[in-house]
């Protein structure tokens, strides 16, 4: 008699596939919701997406600046955020070094979503790139033009993938004595 465990049974159930689905459906809701009604009290989103993934539609100087990844925040000054559950798609206005964009971004390019206000985190299985040189076709690349207020937008000094450590945000307790 052995004491190791058997190995683990391969399900043939998608249980990994279902659950994806369900936690890009709580984001979706979440988008929605603020599309319609807007972030209420301090919540603000992270969205964290794959530059590189067809059907993005961004800036030819941030694509550039962020050939694989890149991170933006909705919180204060974002206009036109729409969640296109039909079409998969989410589509928000930001500015960016003073120069307003409208983002595109299909859901499958999601790769993260955060609230970090309530300490909410999801993370998604990454899409595999479909270009391997990292840029989309240029069609994909979204017009700019000036005068629009400044957005709270990812921090543009690495253009590397980062993880975003959520404890800054965290609300700590007043030591107990």
């Amino acid at each position: 008699m052995s004491d190791d465990p058997a190995p683990p049974v391969e399900s043939l159930l998608p249980y990994d596939e279902w659950t994806e689905a369900a936690m890009r459906q709580v984001m979706v809701r979440a988008l929605a919701h603020a599309a319609v009604h807007g972030l209420p009290g301090e919540h603000h989103f992270y969205l964290t997406f794959r530059t590189d993934h067809p059907g993005v539609v961004i800036p030819a100087r941030l694509r550039a600046q962020y050939p694989q990844e890149m991170t933006i925040v909705l919180q204060h000054q974002f206009w036109d955020l729409k969640m296109d559950e039909e079409s998969g798609l989410i589509s928000v206005g930001l500015s960016f070094g003073g120069m307003a964009s409208t983002l595109v971004i299909p859901l499958a390019a999601m790769t993260a979503f955060a609230d970090p206000y309530v300490r909410f985190g999801l993370r998604f299985t990454p899409p595999a790139a479909e270009a391997e040189e990292g840029s989309a076709p240029p069609a994909d690349e979204a017009p700019e033009s000036a005068g629009e207020p400044a957005a709270a937008a990812a921090p543009e000094a690495a253009p590397a993938p980062q993880v975003v450590s959520l404890d800054a945000f965290r609300r700590r307790s007043p030591p107990k004595t």
